[in-house]
C-alpha cells in the first residue's frame, strides 16, 4: 500500500468520526468506518482468496460491521480508525527501511559522458552504457558505473559504498564503483560491468530481497493467523449464540459481547510483533554496511556457538607484500618474467601481490604474456611460458622438491609469511615469502567473541607455520591450516553437528562452498562476486568488526520480539478476561486492543537506532 494514502485516509476517518460524533451524524460516523477501512477489507478480501486463509483485516472489518449492525456507529468507527492508524504506523516502518535503498538509487547520475573514437565526447544515458565504453569523469562528477581507469589519477570518495571516509587514491588499472565522488583529477575510465551488475544494483536487490524473505517466527505467526482467527469466529459465534439459545439472553446483549470478544481476541498485535522489527534491523544493518538476505538469516545469527574465519582477506588486509624471494636460476629475470606471466591470470589474493612485487624488484617495464594458463583451486597455478612449464602454488602441488628450499621457505612460515613455491618442468626452482597485515579490528573482535562464549576458528589453505603464527597472534581457538575448498566444506559441517549454528566469513572463490552450507555465510564486500552470491551476509564496508554489531542487533531483534510477543499475548488474555465478566465495553476494548498494537509496532522501531558498542 501506498504510506502517503494510508495515512491520509486515516486522517479523513478520525476527522469524519470527530464530527460525527460532535454533530451526532451516524452518517459521518459509516463514512468514517468506509474510507477508513476500504484499503484494509480489499487487502483482507485478496489475501484470502489468494492465499487461502483468514486475516486480521477481516477480523476487524467484521467486528467494525456487526457493532454499526446493533447501531454502535461510534464504536466501530473508533476500532476502524485506530487499526487503521496501526496499519499506517506499519507502513512507516517499511517505507524507513526501504529508504536506504532510494538514497543508493540517487547516487547514481543518470547521464555519463562517454569519449567516441574521433576524441569527440557525447553524453548518453547511463541505462545505455555498454561494456568497453570509455568515460570522462571530470573533478566533482560522479563515477556513473562500476570500471576500470585507463588515463589519469585522482582521488575519490567512496564513503557512500564502502564508509571510508577518507579519500582513495585511485591510478590506472584501479577499478571504481558507480556512486563515488571524484575529487582530485579528471579521468578516463572504461566500464567492464553491465549496469544491472554494478555494486549499488547489487546492494540495492540484496536489500529488497531481505525484505520479501520473513524469519521463521515471522512464517510461523503468519500460519498462525489463519487458524488463530478460524478459532476466534468459531468462540465468537458460540459467545453469541449459546446465551440467545440457553440463557434467553437479547440478541443486541449477545452481539455486543460477542463483537467485544472478536476485537480483543484477534491477534493484530502478536502478528505485528515481529515483521516491523526484522524490517527495522534491515534497515539498521544497510546503515552500517551489513546487507542480510532475509529476516531467517537474522534469526539464526542469534544462536551462533561458533564462528570460523578465512584467513587471507579476511582476518587479514587481503593485501600481501612480496617481501622476500630465493631463485634457484642462472636466468633470474626470465624465472621472474615466467612467474609474473603465469600469476596475472590466477585469481589468488597472493598472485597480485606476487606480480607486482617482482615488477618492482626487477624494474620490468612490459608484463610477459603466458602462453597457457590453468588454475588449480586450492592448490595453485599451471602454466606454460617460451617453452617451458610452470607450477606456482603450494608445496603439495610441486612433483619434484628442493629440500634446502623447502627448509628456507620453513623458517620465513614461522614468522608468519605466506609461502609460494615455483617448479620449472620438473626442478623446483623457486620460493617466495609473503606478508599479508591483519586488520586492526580482527583481534579486539576476536576478544569480543570469546566473552560472548562464541568459539572462533581459522580455516584457512595457507601452510601450518603460517596460519598457527596467526591464529596465536589473534587468540583464536581453533586453527586448520591447508585445507582445500572441499575440506572447508566438511569442516563447517562437522562444526554445525557439534555447535548447530555456524557463522562462516570468507571473500575468495575458495570460500563459496563453505559460505553456502554454512548456518550463516557473511561475505567480505571487498571478495569476489561468487563468495557474495554464494553469501547470506555481506559487509559491504568491508569491515569485518561489522559481524560483532550483526550478531548484536540480532541480539536486540530477539529481545524485542519476545518482549512484543509476550505484551501481545498478556493484553490479549486480560481483555478476553475482562469481557467474560462484563468488564468492558467495545471502545475500551477497541483502544485496549488496538493500543497495543501500535506499542508493539513502536517498540519495533527501537531497532533503527545505531548502538555505540565498541567490540574489544
Amino acid at each position: 500500500m501506498d504510506t502517503l494514502k494510508v495515512f491520509r485516509n486515516t486522517i479523513l476517518s478520525g476527522l469524519l468520526m470527530i464530527v460525527g460524533r460532535i454533530f451526532n451524524l451516524d452518517i459521518l460516523l459509516i463514512l468514517a468506518i468506509v474510507v477508513g477501512g476500504y484499503e484494509e477489507t480489499i487487502e483482507g478480501i485478496k489475501d484470502t482468496i489468494e492465499n487461502k486463509h483468514l486475516n486480521v483485516e477481516l477480523l476487524m472489518i467484521i467486528s467494525a460491521i456487526g457493532a454499526s449492525l446493533i447501531g454502535f456507529y461510534m464504536e466501530g468507527a473508533v476500532l476502524i480508525f485506530i487499526f487503521s492508524l496501526a496499519g499506517a504506523l506499519e507502513e512507516v516502518t517499511l517505507d524507513r527501511s526501504k529508504r536506504e535503498i532510494r538514497s543508493l538509487m540517487e547516487l547514481q547520475p543518470e547521464e555519463a559522458t562517454i569519449l567516441l573514437d574521433d576524441g569527440s565526447t557525447k553524453l548518453v544515458s547511463v541505462e545505455d552504457l555498454k561494456i568497453g565504453d570509455r568515460i570522462i569523469v571530470a573533478v566533482g562528477e560522479t563515477v556513473p558505473t562500476d570500471a576500470v581507469i585507463v588515463d589519469g589519477s585522482t582521488s575519490l570518495e567512496e564513503a557512500a559504498i564502502t564508509g571510508e571516509s577518507l579519500p582513495i587514491g585511485k591510478s590506472i588499472g584501479d577499478n571504481v564503483f558507480g556512486g563515488t565522488l571524484n575529487i582530485s583529477h579528471p579521468i578516463t575510465i572504461e566500464v567492464n560491468t553491465e549496469v544491472e551488475d554494478t555494486l549499488i544494483q547489487k546492494i540495492i536487490r540484496m536489500v529488497d530481497d531481505a525484505q520479501n524473505y520473513p524469519s521463521k517466527t515471522a512464517r510461523f505467526l503468519d500460519d498462525l493467523e489463519d487458524q488463530y482467527a478460524r478459532i476466534v469466529l468459531i468462540v465468537v459465534t458460540l459467545v453469541i449464540l449459546i446465551p440467545i439459545i440457553f440463557m434467553k439472553e437479547p440478541f443486541e446483549t449477545a452481539f455486543y459481547r460477542g463483537m467485544i470478544l472478536l476485537v480483543v481476541a484477534s491477534p493484530c498485535a502478536l502478528v505485528a510483533s515481529v515483521t516491523p522489527a526484522t524490517l527495522s534491523a534491515i534497515s539498521n544493518g544497510a546503515k552500517r554496511g551489513i546487507l542480510v538476505k532475509g529476516g531467517i538469516h537474522f534469526e539464526n545469527m542469534m544462536d551462533a556457538k561458533a564462528i570460523a574465519f578465512d584467513k587471507t582477506g579476511t582476518l587479514t588486509e587481503g593485501i600481501p607484500s612480496l617481501t622476500n624471494y630465493h631463485f634457484d636460476s642462472e636466468d633470474k629475470l626470465e624465472l621472474a618474467k615466467a612467474v609474473m606471466a603465469i600469476e596475472q591470470f590466477s585469481s589468488h589474493p597472493l598472485a597480485g601481490a606476487i606480480v607486482q612485487g617482482l615488477l618492482k624488484e626487477f624494474s620490468i617495464s612490459e608484463r610477459p604474456n603466458a602462453e597457457t594458463v590453468e588454475e588449480v583451486a586450492g592448490y595453485g597455478v599451471l602454466g606454460n611460458y617460451n617453452g617451458k612449464s610452470y607450477r606456482i602454488g603450494k608445496l603439495e602441488h610441486m612433483t619434484q622438491v628442493n629440500d634446502e628450499l623447502v627448509t628456507l621457505a620453513n623458517t620465513w612460515a614461522s614468522k608468519g609469511m605466506s609461502l609460494v613455491y615455483i617448479q620449472e618442468d620438473d626442478v623446483m626452482v623457486g620460493v617466495m615469502g609473503l606478508v599479508d597485515m591483519l586488520r586492526p579490528q580482527s583481534k579486539p573482535l576476536i576478544n569480543w567473541f570469546k566473552k560472548q562464549n562464541i568459539q572462533t576458528i581459522m580455516i584457512t589453505g595457507d601452510n601450518k607455520e603460517t596460519a598457527e603464527h596467526i591464529g596465536k597472534e589473534l587468540g583464536i581457538d581453533r586453527i586448520l591450516a591447508e585445507t582445500l575448498p572441499d575440506d572447508k566444506v566438511r569442516i563447517v559441517r562437522e562444526l554445525e553437528e557439534e555447535f548447530e549454528t555456524v557463522i562462516m566469513i570468507g571473500d575468495g572463490i575458495n570460500d563459496a562452498p563453505a559460505l553456502a552450507n554454512a548456518s550463516i555465510g557473511v561475505a567480505m564486500g571487498g571478495g569476489t562476486d561468487i563468495a557474495m552470491e554464494a553469501a547470506d551476509v555481506i559487509l559491504v564496508k568491508d569491515n569485518i568488526e561489522s559481524v560483532g554489531y550483526a550478531i548484536e542487533l540480532s541480539q536486540r531483534l530477539r529481545k524485542i520480539v519476545i518482549q512484543n510477543i509476550v505484551f501481545s499475548f498478556s493484553v490479549i488474555i486480560l481483555l478476553v478476561i475482562a469481557n467474560f465478566f462484563d468488564k468492558i465495553n467495545l471502545p475500551i476494548g477497541v483502544v485496549g486492543h488496538e493500543g497495543s498494537t501500535i506499542l508493539v509496532i513502536l517498540n519495533s522501531l527501537r531497532l533503527l537506532r545505531n548502538t555505540s558498542k565498541t567490540y574489544k
